[in-house]
């Protein structure tokens, strides 16, 4: 196992990556998020179908906006991004391997979300879920882009920044990773009672991944593989 760039100084420390003033600066913003995903998740619901491409471009823009705050703290504290992110490829071989692992991943992960999900009755969530994929083809290459923006915007976020601050706060992996969960399967409520719980657990899927492996990059794949995923075959199916 690969020591974690995550949480970890070389002296066996949790490193914090950016001041507690940051930190909260960023829980507001993701407050800010969830509300923003509320309003959009509320707005499809209802039926404006018409504004669904307006919609993705509204959270797709705040989504880099999230991103761009919590960079700024790490630069601003002098923090590496390396240590948000994980180490450089430094060649093919890395890629394909960080490739598979997301691969694999995913399979595991779909596996345990497939198990937990029927005694918490997702299925019975699946209309309000619908309500916010896409419809053709604009509308699915715009789900496909603020996928893609998700996997890397969140994993950066809650794996990468608030992931080692809980660490270096609780001076504990597993409290950081659970709270780090907890926090991403709460912005995430917009969803439902049943998919928060579900998410948080996902939440700390990705953030035994990240611990374990010293990037967010093969989380970073899933994620925007899963996100796109949902939206091409619920094309497929109106098809």
């Amino acid at each position: 196992m690969e020591t974690s760039a995550l949480g970890h100084a070389s002296s066996g420390r949790y490193l914090r990556l950016a001041s507690p003033i940051h930190t909260i600066l960023v829980l507001a913003a993701i407050g800010g998020w969830a509300f923003a995903h509320k309003l959009s998740a509320d707005h499809l619901r209802a039926g404006a179908h018409s504004n669904r491409v307006r919609s993705y471009l509204f959270i797709l823009l705040f989504e880099w906006l999230l991103f761009a705050l919590v960079m700024a703290g790490v630069w601003r504290g002098r923090t590496s991004v390396l240590i948000v992110l994980g180490d450089h490829w430094h060649s093919i071989s890395q890629v394909l391997r960080d490739i598979g692992i997301a691969l694999g991943f995913w399979i595991v992960a779909a596996g345990l979300l497939w198990l937990f999900g029927w005694p918490l009755r997702i299925h019975e969530n699946g209309a309000a879920i619908a309500a916010m994929l896409p419809h053709g083809g604009v509308e699915l290459a715009c789900w496909i882009a603020l996928s893609v923006t998700a996997g890397i915007c969140e994993e950066t976020t809650f794996r990468g920044y608030l992931q080692p601050q809980f660490m270096a706060l609780t001076k504990s992996a597993p409290a950081g990773i659970i709270l780090s969960a907890v926090l991403f399967g709460a912005a995430h409520a917009y969803q439902g009672f049943r998919m928060t719980i579900l998410i948080t657990l996902y939440g700390a899927m990705f953030g035994i991944l990240a611990h374990w492996r010293g990037s967010v990059r093969p989380g970073m794949m899933t994620h925007a593989w899963q996100d796109s995923l949902n939206g091409v075959l619920a094309a497929l199916m109106r098809h």
